[in-house]
């Protein structure tokens, strides 16, 4: 899989319904994985909120989404990230490497719970990025 560049919107408890909006606008297949299918248990009031949504188009969109983590705030206008993913670990380790210089990282590039290696930093310019590296199976 080549690596792509695509939105990343936080919401604050309404992820799963604007990505279900979504896929009725644009169509495609629509992936949500909640808290609790990562966790044993969900952080309180996050049972039914949404960790990662993904939605790909048949036109070649790809729009990612959750509800905001415990303990971030949701701030209108900040409310995005752009998202490096791919299996190509060379290329995005780069990319983390020059993002994350002089920046802020919030979540070191590190193998995650769900398997893939994953970071997230605010870059020198004060946007977040998100990178996962997908781990072959």
């Amino acid at each position: 899989m080549a690596s792509r560049l695509n939105p990343y919107i936080n919401f604050n408890g309404e992820a799963r319904q604007a990505l279900e909006f979504y896929r009725s606008v644009l169509g495609g297949d629509l992936s949500l994985n909640g808290y609790g299918d990562f966790t044993p248990e969900a952080p309180p009031g996050y049972e039914d909120k949404i960790m990662h949504g993904m939605l790909e188009t048949d036109g070649g969109f790809t729009l990612m989404a959750a509800d905001v983590p415990p303990g971030m705030e949701h701030r209108p206008g900040n409310n995005f990230s752009v998202s490096l993913s791919g299996d190509d670990a060379d290329e995005l380790r780069g990319y983390w490497e020059k993002l994350s210089a002089d920046g802020e990282v919030a979540i070191p590039l590190e193998k995650q719970m769900w398997g893939d290696v994953f970071g997230m930093c605010t870059d020198r310019f004060g946007i977040t990025w998100m990178v996962n590296i997908s781990q072959q199976g």
